[in-house]
């Protein structure tokens, strides 16, 4: 079979991501109008800023910024955790990163399906936060055992979904007449189902043990809980956000506004509440799906982020964000005064060794013989070299526990130990993770080994 049979992967994710940004649209409204605020300040950003749009230019960023998204979903079982590993490898989603959610009072532990390679983030950067279940955390053992039994009968791919996934892996690929149907059947894992698959009584027991518990357990697949554009001025957004009748979250998770931006930012718009008819009682409620949007920096090497993480300590030790909002003021000013230790600006940031770039050598012809002489370093203070920022393609242990805290309604984090395991992890899920810090590294020597090929110099 020649490869022009198949689908490449970068190009069915595209459509997959289309295909789930069209049904959450239908299943959210206010999705929809935030896609549309998001759009909106992206544009006004790309107009008045034109340096960040020159850099976004330069690292092929700027064609994907509308079609960026990720999404999240929660699994229970170590089964279903290994099927999503198969059919995101179709779509060139690889798992990177390992997040111990436990940390922050929620029982599961997570990866980020996505794509890797710097041509198929640029065709399509479509991530999904993956997290499974973690029942070894839960201390009352006969809850735990009815969970089990409750996931252990549910099958979360329809068949036709596993018969075009096997064959895809046995010849190679998904052929493109099988395309989509192989959308349609995938999607249906993530589609909504307002019909509970236990009844009510136990929701409510698990429901008290922990909410997220609930929204695994409870339902027959799943269903995708948000969708989240990337914006160029979250700031912005979080503003507006009142105006479209959006009710934003009282602030925003990670890092504050700066002028060089770093890792990742997020807020949502509350979760909604749905009619949910239960075995034995029929319309009752739930809370979990929501919007959510963010704004993308760049990604820190392990002195950044260790410089990072012990700021954000400092941080909530002084002044930890109440749930209402109530001190959001006063949090994002300790916040801002405790982060001005961090360099901002990309030269300080660069000097520092807080972050990595992505080198590309400026007007080749401009330089002379003498010049080429100059090392690495000189050729970059000398403008001739220039650098731009590696985007972070991943996620936030602590931003992401923030959103989801704020949105299952929790007033604390449940009193659960932080369990870290990574090894049973990549077990469950039948493959490594990547390291998020070992591959941006690689990408920055990349760009520099090229500059040094067209320049005839070692770095």
């Amino acid at each position: 079979m020649s490869d022009s049979s198949f689908i490449s992967p970068s190009d069915l994710r595209a459509k997959f991501s289309s295909a789930m940004s069209l049904m959450y649209r239908n299943e959210v409204p206010a999705y929809g109008t935030l896609m549309d605020l998001v759009a909106d300040v992206n544009d006004a950003t790309l107009s008045s800023d034109k340096e960040l749009a020159d850099t976004l230019e330069t690292t092929n960023g700027l064609e994907r910024i509308s079609d960026e998204r990720h999404g999240a979903i929660r699994l229970g079982t170590e089964a279903e955790l290994k099927l999503i590993r198969r059919a995101f490898q179709q779509m060139g989603m690889f798992p990177v990163g390992y997040y111990d959610l436990s940390v922050a009072g929620i029982p599961v532990h997570s990866t980020a399906f996505r794509p890797i390679e710097g041509e198929a983030l640029s065709i399509n950067p479509f991530r999904v936060f993956t997290s499974l279940l973690r029942l070894d955390l839960i201390e009352d053992q006969a809850l735990k055992e009815e969970a089990e039994n409750v996931l252990a009968e549910r099958n979360i791919f329809s068949q036709r979904a596993l018969e075009l996934i096997t064959e895809a892996e046995q010849q190679g690929g998904v052929l493109k007449e099988n395309a989509d149907e192989f959308i349609a059947e995938i999607l249906k894992t993530f589609k909504w189902h307002p019909e509970a698959n236990i009844t009510h009584e136990l929701y409510e027991r698990l429901h008290k043990e922990h909410r997220l518990i609930a929204d695994v357990v409870s339902f027959k697949g799943p269903h995708i809980n948000h969708l989240t554009p990337r914006t160029l001025d979250i700031d912005q957004v979080q503003d507006l956000m009142p105006a479209r009748d959006i009710s934003p979250k009282a602030v925003i998770e990670g890092p504050p506004n700066r002028k060089c931006p770093i890792l990742l930012r997020q807020t949502s718009f509350k979760a909604l509440e749905e009619q949910v008819d239960f075995l034995d009682v029929k319309g009752g409620k739930h809370t979990a799906r929501f919007g959510e949007i963010e704004q993308r920096g760049i990604a820190l090497t392990p002195k950044g982020r260790a410089l990072y993480d012990r700021l954000l300590n400092e941080t909530r030790d002084k002044c930890t964000p109440a749930p209402d909002g109530s001190n959001a003021q006063e949090y994002v000013q300790v916040l801002e005064d405790t982060f001005s230790e961090f360099p901002d600006t990309w030269e300080g940031v660069r000097k520092d060794g807080l972050a990595y770039f992505h080198y590309t050598v400026s007007d080749p012809e401009k330089l002379g013989n003498d010049q080429t002489d100059l090392s690495f370093e000189a050729l970059v203070d000398a403008g001739h070299i220039r650098f731009d920022p590696i985007i972070y393609e991943d996620f936030l242990p602590v931003s992401a526990a923030g959103i989801f805290q704020s949105n299952l309604g929790d007033k604390k984090a449940a009193n659960i130990a932080h369990n870290s395991n990574q090894e049973l992890f990549e077990a469950q899920l039948g493959a490594s993770v990547l390291d998020e810090f070992a591959h941006y590294a690689a990408l920055e020597n990349n760009s520099k080994a090229q500059c040094g090929k067209l320049l005839n110099i070692s770095n």
